[in-house]
């Protein structure tokens, strides 16, 4: 099973991330941790780098770049690692999606079409995490790391918009499940973890998870 965790800068993903983690090898599940990009092509390297850092360049040069790399990355990690057991990407499809659509100003959908092509790549379950971006922008000035140009309140605020399209138009083309909810409080965290183990112990047993998933 592949299940991705998305979200806005401050959202939560490396706490929920970490709790995962920790529960599967607690209860004895094989979960790998893996991450966006596959950086196994230098060109499309070059142009995702160069994106992340805020630099528009050519429409076309980006989609492809990160077309070629998603599919790099679901050919020699994503598919290797799931032969091992459940998988869990700290970002990845909906997140480049929502990257190229704020960079281009372009609608959300023609990226989560274009990306959601490689079948391999596709997570059973998204979780997307809805923190108000103002909560997002107080946990990262708290950080002592340089902001990107997507952690700045107006680009937060327009991200946070597009995550929220992007999982509508995922769900539309894939017919899989996107689960949203904030990550503010410890109540919050503790939902997210129930409902992703759910899903992980029903991916390595007959058993069906008992949250529901996609709302």
């Amino acid at each position: 099973m592949l299940l991705a965790l998305e979200g806005i800068a401050g959202a939560g993903k490396s706490t929920l991330r970490d709790r995962l983690l920790a529960d599967a090898h607690t209860e004895g599940i094989p979960l790998n941790h893996i991450g966006q990009f596959s950086w196994l092509s230098h060109p499309a390297t070059r142009t995702l780098v160069r994106l992340r850092a805020g630099h528009v360049g050519d429409p076309d040069e980006a989609i492809g770049a990160a077309c070629r790399d998603l599919a790099l990355h679901s050919r020699f990690n994503l598919t290797p690692a799931l032969t091992q057991g459940p998988v869990l990407a700290d970002r990845l499809t909906l997140s480049t999606a929502c990257l190229l659509a704020l960079l281009h100003q372009q609608p959300v959908d023609e990226y989560v079409n274009r990306l959601a092509e490689d079948e391999r790549a596709r997570p059973k379950l998204t979780v997307l995490l809805s923190t108000e971006p103002d909560i997002c922008h107080a946990r990262i000035t708290r950080r002592a790391t340089a902001r990107r140009f997507t952690e700045q309140p107006d680009s937060a605020t327009r991200l946070a918009d597009l995550y929220l399209q992007a999982g509508d138009v995922w769900t539309k083309i894939t017919g899989l499940p996107v689960l949203h909810h904030p990550c503010t409080t410890r109540a919050d965290l503790d939902t997210l973890a129930t409902a992703c183990m759910d899903h992980l112990r029903a991916a390595n047993g007959p058993t069906s998870p008992t949250t529901e998933a996609n709302r």
